[in-house]
């Protein structure tokens, strides 16, 4: 390597060096310099930077020959990055300057031509752009995997009995498979707003410059779509200074992953002893350093655990934004580490969950044992009432309610009940009651749309099926 290498560079040879005489101070090195982190922008920042100097070849600004010697240079850069031979240096504080800096070792002169028309505000935020939204499509295939391992476990249960809970207390039975639709359509929602997320972003900040645009004649409509931007963004301070595109997919994030927590603790819940819901294999379970017998579903419980470093990557970036002035500050290096820290949480735990669901195997005869604990049919009961008796349904619900202490009495479930038992509350109720008052009754009685019948939960498959192959 040359002794103006990027390994060697001294404060003189700085790439903004010229106003200044001295070296930073070591605290001043230390707060400043972001390549330990910020270097997951390479491969969106070499992609940025070879579609700004096509263009800037294509409008005449720098020769063919220059912009020959920057490409050659940038895949040479890009096969070292990849190959993890990348000389990165401190002293170039951040990986804009250490690709340039690289770049300068490789082909000289021409190197400085690069950032003809650019600045670092409108570079980086381009880079991150990039790098949210090439994230953001490896979510919506990841939520795409969850929804469709969500939808086989919902179409081989579609008539498996649980019991559906208020208050987390037994409420009315349902089928497992409705359960599980459930989350699918939670995390649907989630895909569609990342979605939104990704399509309002869309827009390339190259070419504002610092933030006032540049007298330079270049043609911002040729990099947005090379970069695959849908078009240029419109106002130059927005450009530099906008990490609203980051907040609202952090957001969109926060959402999912409050869905993540909610199933994982459900798991937790159902695997536990006092429960036995559902069982995971070895390969989403640990066991006990003392007591043998354990098996905890620690792959739901971190997830579970994970989904505080999102909301709290969504709190820090919220809190460096809030106060800043148009149109760049130093502050927005803090934009980076919370965001990378949250989408590699969130993708390990959609990844993670999707292991879970594809591996739980439910416990049909412990669920219908549970379904049919705690009167949880007495809401059908009722609604029996209400359409064989014509009877209000306040009164049928203080009938039922009377009903229901009866049974409870004689330590009875309802359908353990006689008929004379029930029509010494309510004479007028005939043998046809106890059509309704088994969970599979209830549960299949349910047919209104959305409902948990397990004729409807196939209709919801159906549906489903159709969307995800499309």
């Amino acid at each position: 390597m040359s002794s103006d290498s990027i390994a060697d560079i001294s404060s003189k040879q700085k790439m903004w060096g010229g106003r200044f005489s001295a070296a930073p101070g070591d605290l001043m090195q230390a707060i400043n310099v972001s390549i330990g982190f910020d270097q997951r922008l390479a491969q969106q920042d070499i992609r940025g930077s070879l579609a700004h100097a096509a263009m800037l070849a294509a409008q005449d600004i720098i020769s063919a020959q220059d912009l020959a010697d920057i490409q050659k240079g940038l895949e040479e850069i890009k096969n070292e990055i990849e190959a993890e031979t990348f000389p990165f240096a401190d002293e170039l504080e951040d990986i804009h300057l250490n690709i340039e800096g690289r770049l300068k070792d490789k082909i000289g002169e021409a190197a400085g031509r690069l950032h003809t028309g650019r600045s670092r505000n409108d570079q980086v935020a381009t880079d991150f752009r990039l790098w949210v939204r090439d994230y953001l499509d490896n979510f919506d295939l990841q939520m795409t995997e969850l929804m469709t391992a969500l939808l086989g476990k919902a179409a081989a249960n579609t008539d498996t009995i649980m019991p559906g809970f208020t208050h987390l207390q037994n409420a009315q039975p349902v089928t497992f498979g409705h359960h599980m639709l459930a989350y699918l359509e939670m995390f649907a929602r989630d895909r569609s707003r990342l979605r939104d997320a990704r399509a309002r972003m869309n827009e390339s900040p190259l070419g504002a410059a610092a933030l006032a645009g540049t007298p330079y004649p270049i043609d911002r409509d040729m990099t947005s779509k090379a970069l695959e931007f849908d078009r240029p963004m419109a106002n130059s301070l927005d450009a530099v200074s906008a990490r609203d595109f980051a907040l609202e997919a952090l957001s969109a994030c926060a959402i999912c992953a409050t869905h993540l927590s909610r199933l994982s603790e459900e798991i937790v819940i159902w695997t536990s002893a006092q429960f036995q819901f559902v069982k995971l294999s070895d390969a989403f379970t640990t066991g006990s350093s003392i007591m043998p017998q354990k098996r905890n579903p620690d792959a739901a419980e971190l997830i579970r655990a994970k989904v505080g470093r999102i909301m709290g990557a969504l709190t820090s970036l919220t809190i460096v934004m809030k106060g800043l002035p148009l149109a760049y500050s130093k502050d927005m290096q803090e934009d980076k580490e919370p965001v990378f820290d949250a989408f590699d949480a969130l993708s390990l735990g959609l990844a993670a969950m999707t292991g879970m669901v594809r591996d739980m195997e439910p416990n049909k005869e412990r669920l219908a044992e549970s379904a049919a604990a705690a009167y949880s049919t007495a809401t059908d009961l009722a609604d029996w009432l209400v359409m064989k008796l014509n009877m209000p349904f306040r009164d049928a619900h203080h009938v039922t309610g009377t009903i229901v202490a009866l049974a409870e009495g004689q330590g009875k479930t309802l359908d353990a009940l006689s008929l004379e038992d029930m029509q010494s509350v309510e004479p007028k109720i005939t043998e046809d009651i106890f059509s309704v008052l088994s969970p599979i009754a209830s549960a299949s009685s349910r047919t209104s749309y959305g409902g948990t019948a397990p004729s409807e939960v196939k209709k919801q498959v159906a549906r489903w099926r159709n969307i995800l192959s499309t």
